[in-house]
């Protein structure tokens, strides 16, 4: 005999009847309502036809079970004020644990970059454009003490990468360094925390504080606004988690949305890009409200002749850019800092040919609160 589930992931219920052999049918999805007998009575109604719509498989562990992605927001859910910051400090952090850890570069990529999914069981909420702290463990040999945290972007919507909003996720690249006496890695001065994460097996416990800062927050209030994102590496991470947002999940901003969302992405080689198969479906879902453009180092040249980095990838359409900070567009930087030199060079270059004061141009999107950087 078939059992019926009434499954609530607030502030939604979805009946569910499972089948023998743990096939299933999803009934309907019913909002803030009690359980009542007519759930029961609507069960039996469809029971006689539902074996034609029974799939061979149950749903995966981690599957939402929301049909939208509406239970995790703010009233209104453009209001950032309530935004939380730091609810786990260095003294008193929030132990999550590794669902899943994936390699996802090519064999000719430089370096390893991970995808590593933790479960915080819903007690870490956080938006997109925050960051989560971790503290990897042992001590310092120097001088015995815990290490210190280190600061991630998170690469997942509030949501997570499951929709159940218990998930996050990172994005970390693998640190080492190559000693040219060894001619080899030397595991003396790899990266701590970046190695501790990227070789997590699932069930590994991972120590962390945050979640942390508000400069990279999408200003929602407006579905019309046009968000610039440059990104380096894994800087890409904040911008993975806006693209799903707007475009991945059936949310209350992405349901208004209007604007353009323009992503640069730069890395070294083909192999390098990161989320691409994410970033190539919402482009063709939204042609006219996601744009892409990628700055291959090693593969592409920009207008010299040289290696196309990041800022010369930007610089092709600094016209285009231009107009759109001063239609009110937002503008977001996230990558290792090296990027921002030659990024403000190109910038300041622009402004130069336009007869712009640099400063002044940066000043006014400061103040506007349009210009949002965070690198490491």
């Amino acid at each position: 005999s078939p059992l019926l589930f009434v499954v609530r992931t607030t502030p939604h219920e979805l009946l569910i009847i499972v089948f023998p052999h743990n096939s299933y049918i999803l009934l309907s999805s019913i909002d803030q309502i009690k359980i009542t007998t007519m759930k029961v009575v609507l069960a039996a109604t469809l029971f006689a036809s539902a074996s034609a719509f029974v799939p061979s498989n149950a749903p995966k562990f981690g599957t939402s079970l929301n049909l939208k992605q509406d239970f995790l927001e703010y009233t209104p859910y453009h209001d950032h004020s309530q935004v939380k910051v730091n609810t786990y400090k260095n003294k008193a952090p929030f132990t999550g644990k590794v669902v899943s850890t994936k390699r996802i570069v090519g064999p000719q990529a430089t370096g390893e970059t991970c995808h590593i999914i933790i479960d915080h069981n819903g007690d870490f909420p956080y938006i997109e454009g925050q960051s989560w702290g971790v503290i990897p463990p042992g001590v310092r040999e120097k001088d015995g003490k815990p290490h210190s945290v280190r600061l991630y972007s998170i690469a997942s919507s509030r949501y997570g990468d499951d929709m159940t909003g218990k998930t996050g996720s990172l994005c970390v690249r693998r640190a080492t360094y190559w000693c040219p006496e060894l001619k080899a890695d030397d595991p003396a001065k790899k990266g701590i925390c970046s190695n501790f994460l990227c070789d997590t097996q699932p069930g590994d416990e991972v120590v962390m504080t945050g979640p942390a800062g508000k400069v990279m927050l999408m200003p929602e209030e407006d579905p019309a606004t046009d968000y610039i994102m440059v990104a380096t590496g894994t800087g890409i991470a904040p911008f993975r988690g806006f693209v799903r947002r707007l475009f991945a999940e059936d949310t209350p901003a992405a349901e208004v949305y209007k604007g353009q969302a323009w992503l640069f992405l730069g890395v070294a080689n083909s192999d390098a890009l990161l989320y691409d198969d994410e970033f190539q479906l919402a482009k063709e879902q939204y042609p006219e409200n996601f744009r892409l453009d990628y700055a291959l180092s090693r593969e592409q040249e920009n207008k010299n002749g040289g290696k196309m980095y990041i800022q010369d990838k930007v610089e092709e359409y600094s016209d285009e850019i231009f107009q759109k900070l001063e239609n009110g567009a937002h503008m977001y930087f996230c990558g290792l800092k090296g990027m921002m030199p030659g990024i403000q060079d190109m910038l300041a270059g622009v402004c130069e040919a336009k007869g712009m004061d640099y400063n002044e141009f940066i000043k006014g999107l400061k103040k506007k609160g349009q210009w949002h950087v965070e690198v490491y």
